[in-house]
């Protein structure tokens, strides 16, 4: 996208967005997810993973149409640092809901979707810097905590 922006001499700019959440969609939280008691992954095995929510993704999305700079790259997710599995022990908790089993990488692609298993195969931490700085975004939901409340 970056090179057809410069070879049309079109200005583009581009949001890596991560996990998408929202509360009051349908199926926007992990509550159905805790409530089959689909597992995560063992702390040892556990990957990071990334959020934002669907309202301040939508923020992102028109500070980059206003203030983006040209062939940018933006990561559009939350200051919150979490593996995986304490996302869900997280949510858990907020719901009150119990906390998933955890099992190890090895078993994990005979209990797993293989959707859900690609997720589990990377790890990345997302800095958010470029986006609070030159968007000029300040979060309404900064955290999943404060975002899953």
């Amino acid at each position: 996208m970056r090179h057809y922006g410069r070879a049309a001499h079109v200005r583009t700019e581009i949001l890596r967005i991560p996990g998408i959440y929202a509360p009051d969609r349908e199926g926007g939280t992990p509550r159905e997810r805790l409530l089959k008691g689909t597992p995560v992954l063992d702390a040892k095995d556990d990957v990071y993973t990334n959020h934002i929510h669907a309202d301040d993704l939508a923020r992102a999305v028109v500070a980059a149409l206003w203030r983006g700079k040209p062939q940018r790259v933006y990561n559009a997710s939350d200051d919150t640092e979490l593996k995986m599995g304490d996302y869900f022990d997280l949510a858990a908790d907020l719901y009150g809901l119990p906390r998933p089993p955890r099992v190890p990488r090895g078993t994990a692609q005979d209990e797993l979707p293989l959707m859900l298993l690609s997720f589990m195969s990377e790890s990345r931490r997302l800095d958010n810097r470029r986006l609070k700085r030159e968007l000029r975004l300040a979060l309404r939901y900064p955290t999943v905590e404060s975002g899953l409340r």
